[in-house]
């Protein structure tokens, strides 16, 4: 079932009879090529590119609840490739592309909006490092502009530029950054999949691995046992509770990150704007509500709400540069669980046991990175080695002293 305004149109005029359900609802096989944990973006993207760019087959993909419940439905959507360090950057930049052209490739509206993503410089030193990180991100392909606070002004009218803690004296732009619908992008994937012959199992819980000298055979689920060729893990906050069921310690610990929404306002907000002496971002959803969050919980936690110290912490950092975010009322607020790697940046790699394959420790880069995190994902596992631009994601990156340490990516971002 292909979607098209005219199909709209047809539809419309009959009564919407002819839609028919975006997957199938299928039941486990006894046998499969690839399992893959995990019914999130990451997951779906990976299963997606494997049948589609890697022509594999029988693929099925195990989702404990329901397709786009987990943290695909549950963060504030921002898309960009504003890294600077080389094993970074030119992933992120492989992955803006793709969601550049992700709504034709998937024949569905995923509601991509490039309005850009202005990260705000408060200081001679912060813009000295923007600089530098705007020249990294140029060097790898991706668009960066240094903007002047006379420039700011002109395009943001209502930021606080002259505040006399946090003066605005300038800001880095990403003009292809901006945001997406999240659970559009679980529900596109999730259908593009299927139409490739893959599996979507949900309310089907992994319990257990079944491996035999060292080798996954299969898993234990709540719907039976199923067996595989490669079982590959991706599900993203609950990532150490899956894998010591394989008897395997991660380098990760989980935290909540909050997020929030505003009442519906008018059109305020032309993109996407980061605080830059705190951690605060804000942008504009087309229901008009502002979306903004902060700084993760300082405890480790697998709930998926938060604390008020760190929601008075994200409305200091609001104000600061919004002052009339304190006349919005707050709607509602909501936390994921994320799985904040020791450096900051994800794993995509192999196991020490054979066929059983890890992808995740995202920290706050997990829904941008969604169409690249698939698509290296399947690329390891259709080939047994790694995306060109996935070859630093490894397990041994901490243990060769090759760690990834992104500025403000850790699980402790004051320490990096």
């Amino acid at each position: 079932m292909g979607y098209s305004g005219l199909r709209v149109i047809k539809e419309a005029l009959t009564g919407h009879r002819g839609w028919g359900p975006a997957w199938r609802d299928a039941a486990p096989k006894a046998q499969y090529d690839y399992v893959i944990i995990g019914g999130g973006g990451h997951g779906l993207a990976t299963a997606y590119y494997l049948a589609k760019e890697f022509r594999q087959a029988r693929i099925a993909v195990l989702e404990k609840g329901w397709i786009g419940g987990g943290n695909v439905g549950r963060n504030t959507t921002i898309i960009r490739s504003n890294y600077l360090l080389d094993g970074n950057e030119p992933f992120y930049e492989f992955s803006l592309k793709l969601w550049e052209g992700l709504e034709q490739e998937l024949n569905y509206n995923a509601m991509v909006s490039q309005r850009g993503i202005l990260n705000l410089i408060h200081s001679d030193a912060q813009r000295d490092a923007f600089i530098r990180r705007g020249n990294a991100m140029m060097l790898n392909g991706a668009d960066a502009d240094l903007l002047s606070t006379e420039q700011i002004k002109a395009r943001y009218p209502f930021l606080n530029v002259d505040n006399a803690r946090f003066p605005i004296k300038g800001g880095l732009a990403q003009h292809r950054g901006g945001t997406v619908r999240h659970d559009a992008v679980a529900w596109g994937y999730a259908r593009a999949a299927d139409r490739h012959g893959v599996d979507i199992i949900q309310n089907c819980e992994v319990t257990g691995f079944r491996i035999e000298n060292g080798t996954c055979t299969g898993v234990e689920t709540s719907r039976g046992v199923i067996g595989a060729g490669k079982v590959a893990a991706c599900v993203a906050g609950s990532s150490s509770r899956l894998m010591e069921k394989a008897g395997m310690r991660l380098p990760i610990e989980s935290h909540v990150l909050q997020a929030f929404v505003s009442e519906g306002l008018k059109p305020l907000l032309p993109g996407v704007i980061t605080f830059g002496a705190g951690h605060f971002y804000c942008s504009q959803s087309d229901k008009g509500g502002l979306v903004f969050g902060g700084d993760i919980d300082g405890y480790n936690s697998y709930a998926q709400r938060g604390n008020l110290p760190v929601i008075e912490d994200v409305c200091e950092g609001g104000m600061a540069i919004f002052p009339m975010l304190g006349r919005a009322r707050l709607l509602r607020s909501w936390g994921g669980i994320m799985d904040m790697s020791m450096d900051g940046s994800p794993i995509i790699d192999r196991t020490h046991i054979g066929g059983l394959y890890f992808n995740g420790g995202w920290c706050y880069g997990g829904f941008k990175a969604t169409p690249a995190s698939g698509f290296a994902y399947a690329h390891l596992l259709a080939t047994d080695s790694p995306h060109k631009t996935a070859t630093a994601y490894r397990f041994d990156r901490f243990a060769r002293g090759r760690m990834i340490d992104e500025k403000g990516m850790g699980n402790q971002p004051n320490l990096h």
